[in-house]
């Protein structure tokens, strides 16, 4: 026990959470400094928005590689986290949509400079691309998920195109001012939303005729499958899980829809 009474392990425990707290604070501020000026910003602008001084930064991350490593990781989590919670705020799914995917784009623009600061590391950056699709495909999935069963976008997206599309749309962003990413990737969102009142999608799907494999697969898995030789739901029921994701244009959204529509004709997938 020191000589405020305070006992040492209680002393260690408190710095441990200072420590902590530090660090969330340096990420925070170097993800707000990077949307705005990149991942080559200055360590002096990240210190000034923290509050702290440069070697503080240098203390938590030695050099630029593992600082922007760690702000794409804390960025994966943060937009991970915040898709349920905007889901539950409402005020409707494809608004909470709209947010989660600005939240989305605010994270592209570091991503986009994490390729440069990791050149001579590749094994880690597909590591962080694997958290990335692990972390971020399953939120927007569910977020599509619940606009679809509301009625408000049409039900025959996936969510990894969507994530792509998102990404092309946003290259260029941070070296050219007078593009606007934003402006286009709202109109995005906005053009996944259906006309109120037109009922169930009435996808035109270009499988051959004779088929019964359900439309809300989308067109893009249709064609996948109808490549493939599968036309028919008792030709899918031969077929793994894996072997369907494996197919160029099939995504878990459709192998969901497809293993529910077996289910309901008594069959499912081998």
């Amino acid at each position: 026990m020191d000589d405020s009474g305070r006992s040492t392990g209680s002393a260690a425990g408190s710095r441990r959470k200072d420590a902590r707290r530090n660090r969330q604070t340096l990420l925070d501020a170097a993800a707000a400094v990077f949307v705005t000026s990149g991942v080559e910003a200055p360590v002096r602008d990240i210190a000034a928005e923290a509050g702290v001084g440069m070697g503080t930064v240098y203390r938590h991350f030695p050099t630029r590689a593992d600082l922007v490593i760690a702000v794409y990781r804390h960025q994966v989590d943060a937009c991970a986290e915040a898709g349920p919670a905007l889901l539950a705020a409402g005020p409707t799914p494809h608004a909470a949509l709209g947010r989660w995917v600005d939240l989305f784009v605010d994270f592209l623009v570091t991503k986009h400079g994490l390729a440069a600061a990791m050149q001579n590391d590749k094994a880690s950056f597909e590591t962080l691309h694997a958290y990335f699709l692990d972390r971020l495909v399953p939120v927007c999935a569910r977020l599509l998920d619940a606009a679809s069963a509301a009625g408000e976008i049409h039900s025959d997206l996936d969510a990894l195109q969507l994530m792509h599309g998102i990404g092309n749309l946003c290259i260029g962003a941070d070296s050219d001012p007078a593009y606007d990413a934003r402006r286009l990737v709202a109109l995005l969102v906005a053009g996944l939303g259906r006309p109120a009142g037109t009922g169930r999608d009435v996808v035109e799907s270009p499988a051959r005729p004779g088929s019964d494999l359900p439309a809300g697969i989308g067109k893009p898995a249709t064609r996948a499958l109808t490549d493939a030789g599968l036309t028919t739901l008792d030709q899918v029921a031969t077929r793994t899980r894996a072997d369907l994701l494996a197919l160029h244009g099939v995504g878990p959204k459709a192998v969901r829809i497809l293993a529910e529509t077996l289910a309901a004709n008594g069959m499912s997938l081998r």
